[in-house]
């Protein structure tokens, strides 16, 4: 069959069973929209800003286990896929993005919305192509595809020129791929499973740190099934919460930088830590010497570049989280160790999280914690970067894997909302809530006209502090208070602004108008923005000081 190029990768798409595309339009991409006319069966949503339609993407990825598929055109609209292509590289991600380019002819010479955009997301993508050859364009969409999916997921982009796109061919689709050099490796080397199941079952003092890895494998059972055998507590990486469930006695909470004390003190403690599709960030581990310090270290990841780069390990296992598990699991008999979880409950005692008590305005943990309460932890929770991101991990107990969706590597602010779009679209019967600050919703805010236009029902719940919380607080410790830039001399009318964009409003000032609220909210049928006016003075507690090891966290 013969067709144009543009109608060849919107064939491609189809037969790759995409049926959501976020994207917004342009010149250079003009042939592959047209071509996207007579696509019945994909939906295309039309944001309001580029980098809303990665982060959408990213969130419909991560909330559907789909690949994430994304068009823009040339020159800005291309630079502006950059941080969220970025964002999507760093917490691993897997998306496709299509961006239109100039003519061949006009490549490199600066002609109008000219970009070298594969130079440029060269280090922000797993692999990327500038589409020269039109017979080219379905193996490599086949090829994008597979790269981006297997293995360590990530994006994938495609720059396809103007002219390439008109272009007919004969068009044939791959039936597979197979690229030499890329093999991932998904089954854990027989020797060294039984190796890490032996010292797993010799440990005193074991303790499970589970990251991103075992959402991204599905293997939230298996990691349920390591610790009731093993009896093992687990700790999460800010990427890997809700892989473990929020209220199970054996969890720790998150560990690090803003990780619960015991969580910290556990892992300084054990004599063995199973690591689990994590990568030991410095946000994790603090002065390198003081972690984990006389801990023996299983490291379980799919991306061998990971193993062993920040902390030496004792026993590595390149390999899929999920198969690894389970083939660990044949060789594991259930073991008692009372001794070390009663320590670990002696030290919950001594050292909960807390936050004060009375002032003018609400505390934000307690309106987490009160989001928490009436959502019981089944709601789907996307947040923006921040102190409120922050007292999300500690205070909001995710009860399903999968249920936060976040910028972790990056930290990005201005993520949340389109993503609760991206989630929301993907998960149309779940309670998708967007937990955000004053700061980070006005970064993408124009995503609310998509919110609005796609019908999505998302409550918004904003952190309100008039200020850039978490900057503030790292001038207070690290500034001596010599605070610059961070307080808002102005903040819109958030409630009003609801209004503008025609959906409910809600401005509140104390918690028992929360809590009286929250019900009305939580079942309203159509979208919500809800203003929660928060103590600026509030930290994010507790706190690991630059160049000191997790057990010197400090309460403020």
């Amino acid at each position: 069959m013969e067709m144009t190029v543009a109608q060849a990768l919107i064939r491609c798409l189809e037969l790759e069973e995409v049926d959501i595309i976020f994207g917004y339009p342009g010149g250079a991409i003009l042939p592959v929209y047209d071509a996207l006319c007579k696509a019945a069966s994909i939906k295309h949503v039309l944001v309001r800003h580029e980098q809303g339609a990665v982060h959408a993407a990213d969130a419909y990825s991560r909330a559907t286990g789909k690949v994430g598929v994304i068009m823009a055109t040339s020159g800005p609209g291309a630079t502006n896929l950059v941080t969220g292509i970025a964002n999507a590289y760093m917490d691993s991600v897997p998306l496709v993005l299509i961006t239109g380019q100039v003519p061949t002819s006009q490549v490199g010479t600066d002609a109008f919305q000219e970009v070298d955009i594969t130079g440029i997301t060269m280090p922000i993508t797993k692999h990327n192509y500038l589409v020269k050859d039109a017979k080219k364009l379905p193996s490599i969409i086949k090829s994008a595809f597979h790269i981006a999916s297997t293995g360590r997921p990530g994006p994938v982009l495609i720059d396809l020129p103007k002219d390439v796109a008109s272009e007919t061919i004969k068009f044939t689709y791959p039936e597979k791929v197979s690229l030499r050099g890329y093999k991932p490796t998904y089954t854990g080397h027989p020797a060294k499973v039984k190796e890490a199941a032996k010292l797993m079952m010799n440990s005193q003092r074991p303790v499970i740190y589970a990251g991103g890895g075992v959402l991204n494998s599905g293997a939230a059972g298996e990691l349920l099934q390591l610790a009731e055998t093993l009896t093992a507590p687990v700790t999460n990486t800010f990427m890997g919460l809700s892989g473990f469930p929020g209220e199970h006695p054996l969890f720790l909470g998150m560990l690090g930088l803003h990780g619960t004390r015991y969580a910290n003190l556990a892992v300084t403690n054990c004599d063995l830590l199973i690591a689990l599709g994590a990568r030991f960030d410095d946000r994790v581990t603090g002065r390198l010497a003081a972690f984990a310090p006389n801990a023996g270290v299983v490291h379980v990841d799919i991306d061998p570049a990971e193993i062993g780069k920040n902390v030496q390990v004792h026993v590595p296992i390149v390999g899929d989280v999920k198969q690894v598990l389970q083939a660990i699991l044949a060789h594991l008999k259930k073991k008692d160790r009372t001794g070390w979880l009663e320590q670990i409950q002696q030290w919950k005692k001594e050292y909960p999280l807390t936050y004060g008590s009375g002032g003018e305005k609400m505390k934000p943990q307690a309106v987490i914690e009160a989001i928490y309460r009436h959502t019981r932890g089944e709601a789907v929770v996307t947040t923006d970067v921040g102190q409120h991101q922050m007292w999300v991990a500690q205070y909001y107990r995710f009860k399903y894997p999968g249920t936060l969706i976040s910028s972790g590597g990056l930290g990005t602010m201005g993520f949340g909302l389109p993503a609760a779009v991206g989630a929301q679209i993907g998960l149309p019967d779940r309670l998708v809530m967007l937990i955000t600050g004053d700061g980070s919703v006005q970064m993408n805010i124009q995503e609310l006209a998509t919110l609005v236009e796609q019908k999505l029902p998302i409550k918004i719940f904003i952190m309100n502090n008039n200020c850039l919380g978490l900057v503030r607080q790292l001038q207070e410790f690290y500034c001596e208070r010599r605070y610059i830039a961070t307080e808002f001399g102005f903040v819109p009318d958030f409630a009003r602004l609801a209004g503008a964009y025609g959906i409910a409003g809600y401005d509140i000032e104390t918690l028992e108008q929360l809590d009286k609220m929250l019900p009305e909210i939580i079942s309203n049928p159509g979208a919500a923005i809800v203003n929660c006016r928060v103590d600026a003075s509030e930290n994010v507690s507790p706190m690991v000081m630059a160049g000191q090891g997790i057990d010197e966290a400090i309460d403020c």
